[in-house]
């Protein structure tokens, strides 16, 4: 639902290629009609379909890639069979306070995190992007009991704000160009401290955090500064464990960059230590392991198969 926009078209081109999945439908109202290889132009020659006005009600899973606010808005105006699960990327019950509509609940989708309670659910609230890689900066000092106060910058593609026009990101201002936005303010930071409460059992520490738009189109990197007391191997040794079962993950011996992740699935960490200050820098592909890309591997857990099918991505690095 929604498949004419970025995170629909990426969504898209995993899923005509995944072993396992057969696209029952791609609903779109403003391309109701038209090819989807006419939108999104990647797909020529991978598939004849065209996107539909209407849901099939006997597919298995519907992902809904429509807008903040407009996919709960959905659920009230479609009837939805009871048998059909579904993985929303949208912001509308990412939240425990929000995370029910009628008899479904919603799990929070971020698979490090909610493994185990993903396979056993029919509804997924998919995480943000930058909450994705925030939270995997994170979530092995919260285990631990020992994050402190958290300040974090993060920069993102001109992709993360989706497709609807306005003026920053526009060519000519994003070209060449860096700012500022929603400082101390962003909506990730609800589910953030949502997630470092439940895996700590205690109230979450503060996070500062300031966005930034860069001009790129697409990927995050961030960088979280945070008091820790131990040496810089103690804190590589404790994030090297927690990630070991998890595929997607990865703390790097080396400094990372975005072209590392573009067009994967890929989490990568790097760790610094400053004093008692530790450095947590983590870069993610913003449309795959920050939206669609995890939610295939959702998929994947909730249906029984392969963490991994389907999401063995090449990275664009050169």
């Amino acid at each position: 639902m929604g498949a004419a926009g970025y995170t629909g078209g990426e969504l898209l081109r995993i899923l005509l290629h995944h072993p396992q999945v057969e696209l029952a439908f791609a609903h779109s109202k403003s391309n109701a009609g038209n090819l989807i290889a006419s939108v999104h132009r990647d797909l020529a020659g991978d598939t004849d379909m065209r996107f539909s006005s209407d849901h099939q009600a006997d597919a298995d899973l519907w992902f809904l890639c429509v807008g903040h606010g407009e996919a709960r808005a959905l659920l009230e105006s479609t009837p939805v069979p009871d048998h059909v699960r579904i993985i929303d990327l949208s912001h509308d019950f990412r939240l425990a306070a929000h995370a029910k509509h009628e008899q479904r609940q919603f799990t929070y989708g971020l698979t490090e995190l909610n493994r185990a309670l993903i396979r056993d659910s029919s509804n997924i609230a998919n995480p943000g992007c930058f909450a994705t890689a925030i939270q995997l900066s994170l979530l092995p000092l919260a285990q631990a009991g020992v994050l402190k106060t958290v300040h974090v910058t993060g920069i993102t593609g001109a992709t993360g704000a989706g497709q609807s026009l306005q003026a920053s990101l526009h060519f000519p201002w994003r070209a060449n160009n860096i700012s500022a936005y929603k400082t101390l303010t962003h909506q990730h930071l609800g589910e953030i401290g949502q997630s470092l409460a439940q895996i700590s059992g205690k109230t979450a520490p503060q996070v500062h955090f300031i966005p930034w738009r860069g001009d790129f189109t697409r990927g995050i990197f961030s960088s979280a500064c945070t008091t820790f007391e131990g040496s810089l191997e103690e804190a590589r040794e404790l994030y090297a464990r927690f990630y070991a079962p998890h595929p997607f993950t990865h703390l790097s011996p080396d400094p990372i960059d975005l072209k590392q992740v573009v067009n994967t699935n890929k989490c990568l960490l790097f760790l610094e230590k400053q004093g008692d200050q530790l450095v947590i820098h983590a870069a993610i592909d913003n449309l795959l392991k920050g939206a669609v890309g995890q939610a295939v591997q959702n998929m994947n857990l909730m249906f029984g198969l392969e963490e991994t099918c389907g999401l063995h991505l090449k990275a664009s690095f050169f």
